[in-house]
């Protein structure tokens, strides 16, 4: 494959053209409502409608780019967005509007090519950190909110779409040229790849992370441009620069945010990005006047742009096998998540001359997110703790307080011959040998209670009868008030150890 450095500088400048061209109606909805004339609702509806396709294309993109190569779905990606952009220039209706915006939602989808592709180039360690630098492609919406408008002013909104046609031609041959004919591909069909996932409730966790972040980021970037003006009066370029601040904090805090994630627990980074999220969403639901609904908004900005970069470090990692069509389904929930909030907010203000609900609503499910990476925080603690008993090599039996086995580890298998579910239930008399009289137990769980464990030598019994000697050791675990809620007993098989030691005292 070719240099690492050479395809992420690629393939993170072409997500650049990408966005530059998924938000051109939004960037110029001022000019083109001008022109053409909209209802409000008209105007919220074109605004969203290229993220309709710029998420549901997310899933079949991120496939087939695992499938063949970043380079040749980046290179069809941008031919295809010739048509778009050129019926764009030429809009004169509604309609125009939203068909050449529906397939403009492909400069949208290519997101997932990326971060598919870039993370087989590189060590695991630094997935979260390549896709986040890789996710600096989304500045391209803070490009063309900025310059739009400022060449709108000067050649009209038509002459300022077909500038991307040139921009357009130019980057297909980049990719043409410089793409990775070698990168490797992986060929398992679609349905087999789907069926292996859809079941794992960590991909639809995932999906609702982003569905917060991405979607707030979307959101805020279609939206912004035309709230501003219509709310606190601003001109359109004004409101361009501003729009493209937040688009610019966001995106570059995304690398930082899988940087972060790279080095430290992701689950904790994204416990602070919901609950800054949440206040945000608080702030902002008080309908303040500029300065304060600023403050608000650079909050969003901040800890959506952290979430976004942590998020997808975690994707590759719970996923590897399926990277491609993982990617496509959490990329897509996020750009659905973009969809929704400028129809919910147009809705909102109609009915109650405010956005307060909608920008609570946004607060609520950041909690409810909050919420839920707490639970995957303890689960995956849990499910390490559960991989090192799996691991050790010595065997290892854990009791409830009433000493009924409730689980057993391979290596008690490869001991004794008894599997987890021939011994749950039963107590560990199913392996006693009888060789131990009643006194011995007694004093064996007098040191338990009295010192908190007991170790020594002991004869126990295989599932075929076998009678062997093992070094035993028991603890009890007791919960926060101090009652033991398990005993757990850890062993090794010495009865080699013995005879070797007999047959040296016996040459000596």
């Amino acid at each position: 494959m070719k240099k690492p450095g050479l395809q992420l500088t690629l393939q993170t400048s072409s997500l650049f053209i990408g966005f530059m061209v998924w938000v051109l109606i939004s960037s110029l909805m001022p000019y083109i409502t001008a022109d053409i004339p909209l209802t409000s609702g008209q105007a919220s509806i074109v605004t969203a409608i290229p993220v309709i396709l710029g998420s549901f294309m997310r899933i079949p993109i991120g496939f087939y780019a695992d499938r063949f190569g970043a380079r040749i779905i980046f290179l069809i990606s941008f031919l295809i967005l010739l048509f778009p952009v050129f019926y764009l220039s030429i809009a004169n209706s509604f309609l125009d509007l939203v068909i050449g915006g529906l397939i403009l939602g492909i400069g949208g989808a290519v997101f997932s090519i990326g971060v598919t592709s870039l993370p087989k180039y590189y060590p695991k360690e630094k997935h979260g950190f390549i896709n986040g630098v890789y996710g600096i492609g989304n500045i391209g919406t803070a490009i063309t909110s900025f310059g739009a408008p400022i060449f709108a002013e000067s050649i009209g909104w038509q002459g300022t779409i077909r500038i991307f046609l040139i921009i357009l031609l130019l980057f297909a041959a980049l990719v043409f040229i410089f793409g990775d004919r070698k990168e490797t591909k992986v060929k398992k069909s679609m349905m087999e790849q789907i069926k292996g996932v859809y079941k794992n409730a960590t991909l639809w966790f995932l999906s609702l992370f982003y569905f917060i972040t991405f979607g707030a980021f979307v959101a805020f970037t279609m939206f912004l441009p035309s709230f501003l003006v219509d709310n606190f009066g601003l001109d359109p370029v004004d409101a361009g620069i501003r729009t493209a601040i937040f688009i610019i904090i966001a995106t570059l805090l995304r690398p930082i945010g899988g940087l972060l994630a790279d080095k430290f627990n992701a689950f904790i980074i994204l416990m602070f990005v919901f609950i800054g999220v949440a206040f945000s969403g608080i702030l902002l639901s008080f309908s303040p006047g500029i300065a304060w609904y600023t403050v608000g908004a650079l909050a969003v900005a901040v800890t959506v742009g952290l979430g976004n970069g942590t998020i997808f470090k975690l994707v590759p990692l719970y996923f590897p096998e399926q990277a491609g069509i993982v990617n496509g389904i959490v990329s897509a929930m996020g750009g659905i998540g973009g969809f929704f909030p400028p129809l919910l907010l147009t809705a909102v203000s109609n009915l109650t001359g405010h956005h307060a609900i909608a920008f609570m609503l946004m607060s609520e499910f950041a909690l409810v997110s909050f919420v839920i990476v707490i639970f995957m925080f303890y689960q995956d603690r849990v499910n390490v703790e559960g991989k090192i008993i799996e691991g050790v090599a010595e065997g290892m039996m854990i009791t409830n307080k009433n000493k009924i086995i409730q689980h057993v580890n391979p290596a008690f298998t490869r001991i004794t011959g008894y599997s987890q579910e021939e011994v749950a239930g039963n107590t560990p008399k199913i392996i006693s040998s009888g060789k131990h009289d009643k006194t011995f137990y007694q004093e064996m769980w007098k040191s338990i209670h009295e010192k908190g464990f007991w170790e020594g030598e002991i004869f126990n019994k295989r599932k075929n009868g076998e009678v062997y000697k093992e070094l035993l050791s028991i603890s009890p675990v007791k919960n926060n008030v101090g009652d033991i809620i398990h005993y757990v007993g850890v062993f090794n098989d010495i009865s080699s150890q013995k005879t070797d030691e007999n047959n040296d005292k016996q040459k000596s």
